[in-house]
């Protein structure tokens, strides 16, 4: 057994900055809105259905307490995560929001703990579910050019220089949302590249995020090294005609929301997920955006911790046996509260979610 195969596996958790009040937010959704707002008013949508998820351990806290920032960055390394990838919000034109709690952690230097950031670059659309179901544009992303690109690459050199950024392949791990919505992505990156050379830092790793297995190799044709692969969609609609007919009939029946088990949807994963250089799998320990949705977003049922378990034990076993050149996971995520998606310990599961966690990245005997 060489060396190599017994290196373990980077876990990076994806980070929402969303927890603290904006005047934005206060314009488009009332006084004090965070994702608490959603998270404290979410009601149980038929039998047996885990709603509201309340936060334990850490609370409903606001991440302008750099106290509150510690714990996170604490209970992360103690359960094997390598690295939050910071949800990082640029729509064009020197404009951002949701950067404060990044910018404290710049500044501050604390928590001493690797991040990288994940450019989420996607307009904001409010959902009026009035009648015709009609959408309000909040905030558009924009890409006016080749000068946004580079005020936007200066914006983050303090980030790319700090020596808590998270390297893969001894490059600068950067990742965007929507790769097929930039309309110039070699453009993009090659110019990234030439700035990051011409500023003395090391190459940059361009991720695109995926949620469709079928745009892998249209983005590796676009000049990303790898792409993180999330296929909970894809697997709802990838479900079986028996099941989205008894699934439809309940919702006609008993205006049940969407719901997807999470067996099956750790099933399809491993049926589709292949190790690739090219490929990072992505995966999630729990979702439920009915708190977003008002009841009209995708339920994973029986998302437990032993069920998050089983799943990611498979994946990791599959990245060791097919020793590939590095080994990287992502987890979606560590506090998407509003969606039902996190590692945080709730009141129902506690800390058990990252005890599956730090139980699979310790099992050596996927090492054989």
């Amino acid at each position: 057994m060489n060396k190599k195969s017994e290196d373990g596996v980077s876990v990076v958790a994806f980070y929402l900055p969303q927890f603290h009040p904006i005047p934005e937010n206060d314009e488009w959704w009332g006084k004090g809105f965070t994702e608490w707002t959603n998270v404290g008013k979410a009601k149980p949508l038929y039998r047996n259905h885990y709603q509201p998820h309340v936060p334990a351990d850490l609370g409903y806290y606001d991440l302008r307490v750099p106290e509150t920032r510690q714990a996170q960055a604490d209970m992360a390394k103690e359960y094997g995560i390598k690295a939050f990838c910071y949800w990082h919000y640029w729509f064009g034109n020197g404009k951002r929001l949701l950067d404060r709690p990044f910018k404290e952690v710049l500044e501050s230097g604390k928590p001493d703990f690797p991040f990288c950031l994940g450019w989420a670059n996607h307009s904001w659309e409010k959902k009026t579910w009035s009648s015709d179901n009609e959408d309000k544009l909040l905030i558009s992303q924009e890409y006016p050019g080749d000068e946004d690109y580079i005020q936007h690459f200066y914006s983050i050199l303090e980030a790319f220089k700090d020596k808590r950024y998270f390297h893969v392949d001894n490059k600068l791990l950067f990742l965007v949302w929507s790769p097929e919505e930039i309309p110039d992505s070699k453009r993009f990156i090659s110019l990234w590249k030439k700035l990051a050379k011409d500023n003395g830092l090391d190459d940059i790793h361009f991720v695109a995020y995926s949620t469709a297995t079928k745009h892998v190799n249209r983005f590796v044709e676009y000049g990303y090294d790898t792409v993180v692969l999330e296929i909970l969609q894809e697997s709802f609609f990838q479900r079986s005609f028996i099941t989205k007919s008894y699934y439809r009939l309940l919702r006609l029946l008993f205006s049940i929301p969407k719901i997807l088990d999470y067996n099956s949807y750790a099933k399809y994963y491993l049926e589709t997920y292949f190790v690739s250089p090219k490929v990072v799998p992505c995966i999630v320990p729990n979702f439920d955006h009915s708190p977003r949705s008002k009841g009209r977003g995708l339920i994973l049922r029986d998302s437990s911790p032993q069920n998050f378990g089983m799943l990611l034990s498979k994946i990791l076993e599959r990245i060791y046996k097919s020793n590939p050149e590095y080994k990287l996971l992502f987890i979606k995520s560590w506090n998407e509260w509003g969606e039902g998606n996190h590692l945080e310990p709730d009141l129902k599961y506690g800390k058990r979610h990252l005890e599956s966690l730090k139980k699979s990245l310790n099992d050596k005997s996927m090492f054989t």
